[in-house]
């Protein structure tokens, strides 16, 4: 969609190569924040166009995997993409993004074309189970505390009534957030928001009764197909919750109901 508030943010501009390097120039905005922490899977999102850029014409990303090195803030930002390995149907690559001479980011990506993916399907997963959009939570809420969302002003974000709890101090107890996602300036889905969207949910922690920041330190996406214009289905869940670290899992089911991006991360809880 041009014009949209996530192609916007995420545009990258050639800014040189050296030794095999591409160097890209982008800009961190303030409009896809926890507080003043830009959100995770909006930066991945940033590096895997800088990659996708470098690795064309594999422009889809298949697997992204990023660890977040330092917070990052409000800004100009840096990108490095390094090729690894240019194949007939993968072809690979690193990418750092660094802010005022420290790294923020550093990521390993491999990109394909989603659109010649062709085999046997087998999918045991099913959908997450929500009610009809007109019965779930409508509105925006705010991060236990009060704390500021701006990246929740970006989407129209549906959350099972069972799942929302946390937000009037009563958590459900199960740590499991599922909601229908799409974003607010009618963008419609493709395999790079999916880097975003997959971290677009409030923590599912929140449903324990767990308050405060909650940053990703590594996150994984697969992305398995284009998917279909319209709602998203969202659904992240953590099993374990221990010495402050925990891991998310998440799963973006398309309006096809098909599964189209998986996550896993690694964060952890923390007061600030």
């Amino acid at each position: 969609m041009p014009g949209s508030e996530f192609d916007d943010d995420t545009a990258v501009r050639p800014a040189g190569e050296s030794g095999g390097r591409r160097r890209y120039a982008a800009t961190v905005t303030g409009r896809w924040s926890i507080a003043d922490f830009p959100n995770g899977g909006y930066l991945l999102a940033i590096g895997a166009r800088a990659m996708a850029e470098t690795l064309a014409p594999h422009r889809d990303p298949f697997s992204v995997t990023g660890h977040f090195l330092s917070p990052p803030v409000e800004g100009p930002i840096a990108v490095e993409v390094e090729p690894v390995r240019r194949g007939r149907t993968l072809s690979t690559a690193t990418a750092s993004l660094r802010q005022d001479d420290q790294e923020r980011l550093r990521m390993l990506a491999s990109y394909g074309d989603l659109s010649v993916v062709g085999g046997p399907e087998t999918v045991t997963a099913p959908p997450p189970d929500l009610p009809a959009p007109v019965d779930c939570f409508r509105g925006r809420v705010r991060f236990p505390g009060g704390v500021p969302v701006s990246n929740a002003e970006r989407f129209e974000t549906l959350i099972h009534p069972d799942d929302i709890g946390w937000a009037h101090g009563r958590p459900s107890g199960q740590a499991q957030v599922r909601a229908w996602v799409r974003f607010a300036d009618g963008r419609e889905p493709d395999p790079l928001a999916l880097l975003l969207v997959v971290d677009a949910l409030p923590p599912a922690v929140f449903n324990l009764g767990v308050s405060g920041w909650v940053p990703t330190l590594e996150m994984t996406v697969h992305v398995r197909a284009v998917p279909t214009p319209g709602w998203l289905r969202v659904t992240a869940h953590t099993r374990n919750l221990a010495g402050g670290y925990l891991e998310e899992d998440a799963e973006v089911w398309d309006s096809a109901d098909r599964l189209v991006a998986q996550s896993r991360q690694l964060a952890r809880r923390t007061d600030r």
